[in-house]
């Protein structure tokens, strides 16, 4: 046989090469969808636990005194299972300014002369367990809403 014979031979016969190329890129593909589901399901969590902190001021709204129904509005705002109002809502006096509440004693007025405010601070956690483990990511992670309300 001749060199030329032998290369046409080897290249000429194209048989099976679809099937090595998708055998080379479905693990590629494989990992693509499995972080895209990881980061789906990760961004909808994290969602749900901020409207559950929503949901729990809605309620503080109407019943500022009731820190027991406030954690339950939370903990049945949605569908999610393992959402909890994570540390306990709190009510507290305090002035507000450009960085935030600064929290006060309810009987002092505040810098610009108006009275504190009284506010409920609503929090809800969900533990997020990862479908793979990455490396350098935390698991389990939790993710975290906080919602804080002027209440009457």
């Amino acid at each position: 046989m001749r060199i030329n014979s032998i290369g046409s031979y080897l290249c000429g016969d194209q048989r099976g090469i679809a099937a090595l190329e998708f055998g080379l890129a479905i693990p590629v593909l494989l990992v693509l969808i499995t972080g895209l589901t990881e980061v789906g399901m990760a961004g909808f969590e994290a969602m749900q636990v901020k409207d559950a902190a929503e949901a729990g001021a809605l309620y503080a709204s109407q019943h500022p005194a009731d820190l027991t129904g406030i954690q339950n509005a939370v903990v049945t705002a949605t569908g999610t299972t393992g959402i909890t109002a994570t540390p306990a809502p709190t009510s507290f006096c305090g002035c507000p300014g450009a960085t935030g509440i600064t929290v006060g004693n309810c009987t002092t007025v505040c810098p610009n002369g108006d009275a504190q405010g009284n506010y409920v601070r609503v929090n809800a956690s969900l533990t997020h367990s990862k479908i793979l483990a990455f490396a350098g990511f935390a698991d389990p992670q939790v993710l975290t809403g906080v919602s804080t309300l002027r209440v009457p």
